[in-house]
């Protein structure tokens, strides 16, 4: 156990006694980014931050209560007066001008050099969904962020005997913390256990923002799952204290926040006037926002969702978050980033010019709707999403000046609007081995699994295995005329566990962690309360 010892920070904070512990060991690489100055200024920020955290779930809670009890979301009466008005944010910085392509990833070393070197304008490299948070991972995340900024990083492949490095012009960095439901069990702060998004930002922020900023760039972050404007006020206090401790002007931090929540879809105006001197856009996390659409909604059977596969993002539900959501970011000079192309490059030519050609439709459809640019999940998506939007642009950076002002008003029946669709013994199956396999390699440290032709990451499993507790609360039937119940789940779980012994082989399975996965899954999928995220039960199995 490391004691964090009082100290004066750079802005002559004085801190008061020490009360931040490390709870785990770290390697000589690791303790460089979390020396003295570093536990100081996560320390300020707890005292400073961490009680608040609490409060705010705790709000998602009492807000999620009502809906069920059946006051759908809607816009704030209380915040009219700033959705009316006629402000913008701050502005946005050279480098983030132009977004047309982003790539994300987690914060593996390899991954992080390819991600940077592929054919995109951004990487967002990843500390949430696609990461299993061991404390080792997330500790050299930090360390390779560092190290990419620094234009060090390096990686050797002895198998292959390759070494990996930057080229000359990498992408412009962006790095995205932990939601402000997830803890950092390692580290305490009075002895409880800290926020994991102050743990991820203190850390990216403190080893390399003077680095950032000398090469004309900046500390900038992707915010995840907010679900009010208050949760963006207190981000917002976040980064102003930031800045003030390290005597840095107002608005050097800058974040992209996902409206991956059917909460904050009500909230943007909201969320983007909380965060005006800091934001610099908001971003379509459609596959968070579905599986955010059957938690939000999940005591309406009306609202049941169909097979996965059929959710696309031409349903008029997802259609018109998506035109919302460049309506209103433009409207403030904001940048309207749409979602991830998950699918995975296939060796095989015939089936990846299918998968080439769905990317094409899928991102035409953004670059229509006014978007400012996309995510990939795989470099060999890249060429595809940027001729879409080259073509798009027209040689402009961003389509800023797309104001869709002749759009009728989008509203709240719209964007709670039910889906149709097939709801499949096939589908149910799928989602079943997809959620089975990404947990069992979740809990075993891998939070980015390429299953079936899709990188799934916990956004992707969370839509699985919520459709299936949904259909059986609210007992739909299959179009094979069976009553999905805990009972069929069960027995289909059994069979599909022997599919995915086929399919991954039988000394894999026989290695891997599917039988603590299939309990977890079980567990999650059965309870009678729907569990909140599939990664705070599964954070227990992680060291």
């Amino acid at each position: 156990m490391t004691a964090m010892m009082p100290e004066k920070t750079p802005g002559n904070h004085a801190t008061s006694a020490a009360t931040l512990t490390i709870e785990a060991p770290m390697t000589s690489e690791q303790q460089a980014i979390f020396e003295a100055p570093a536990q100081v200024f996560l320390n300020t920020l707890c005292q400073h931050f961490a009680a608040r955290v609490p409060q705010l779930l705790e709000e998602r809670v009492r807000r999620q209560r009502k809906i069920d009890a059946g006051a759908l979301p809607d816009l704030l009466p209380q915040t009219q007066d700033i959705r009316e008005g006629s402000w913008k944010i701050l502005g946005v910085p050279a480098d983030l001008q132009d977004r047309r392509v982003e790539i994300t990833g987690p914060t593996d070393r390899k991954m992080v050099i390819n991600a940077l070197n592929a054919r995109v304008k951004v990487f967002m490299a990843d500390f949430e969904d696609s990461l299993a948070p061991t404390w080792n991972r997330v500790l050299d995340g930090q360390v390779n962020l560092r190290d990419a900024v620094n234009g060090t990083i390096a990686f050797e492949d002895e198998a292959r005997g390759k070494t990996y490095q930057l080229d000359p012009d990498p992408a412009v960095l962006i790095c995205r913390v932990r939601g402000l439901h997830l803890l950092e069990k390692h580290v305490h702060f009075d002895g409880i256990a800290i926020p994991a998004a102050l743990f991820d930002f203190a850390l990216y922020f403190i080893n390399n923002h003077v680095a950032l900023l000398n090469k004309g760039s900046g500390p900038y972050f992707y915010l995840p799952k907010l679900q009010s404007h208050q949760e963006a006020q207190w981000w917002s206090e976040v980064f102003h204290f930031t800045e003030s401790y390290f005597g840095l002007e107002t608005g050097t931090i800058k974040a992209t926040v996902l409206i991956e929540t059917l909460p904050a879809v009500f909230e943007m105006d909201e969320i983007l006037f909380a965060l005006k001197e800091h934001i610099v856009g908001l971003n379509c996390g459609r596959w968070d926002y579905i599986f955010s659409y059957i938690k939000t909604l999940k005591a309406y059977p009306d609202r049941v969702l169909p097979d996965r596969q059929v959710v696309t993002m031409d349903k008029p539900f997802l259609n018109a978050y998506s035109r919302l959501l460049v309506r209103t970011c433009h409207r403030r000079g904001a940048f309207a980033m749409g979602g991830m192309a998950a699918f995975i490059p296939s060796k095989d030519a015939d089936e990846n010019t299918h998968v080439l050609a769905k990317v094409r439709n899928d991102k035409w459809l953004e670059a229509r709707n006014g978007h400012d640019g996309t995510w990939v999940a795989h470099p060999g998506l890249a060429d595809t999403a940027m001729a879409v939007f080259e073509e798009a642009l027209a040689g402009a950076p961003n389509q800023l000046s797309e104001l869709r002002n002749d759009d009728a008003p989008i509203d709240a029946t719209m964007l709670l609007a039910p889906c149709e669709g097939p709801r499949t013994e096939q589908g149910m199956r799928h989602n079943i081995r997809v959620a089975l396999r990404y947990i069992e390699a979740w809990i075993s440290g891998n939070g980015c699994v390429p299953i079936y032709g899709l990188m799934e990451d916990a956004a992707t499993a969370e839509i699985s295995r919520t459709s299936i507790w949904q259909w059986i609360q609210h007992q739909k039937t299959l179009d094979n005329g069976q009553v999905v119940t805990n009972e069929l789940f069960c027995h289909y779980l059994v069979e599909e566990i022997e599919v995915v012994k086929q399919e991954v082989g039988e000394a894999y399975f026989a290695a891997g962690r599917f039988a603590e996965a299939a309990q977890l899954m079980t567990q999650l999928t059965t309870s009678a309360e729907l569990t909140n995220f599939l990664t705070e039960p599964g954070y227990d199995y992680l060291s």
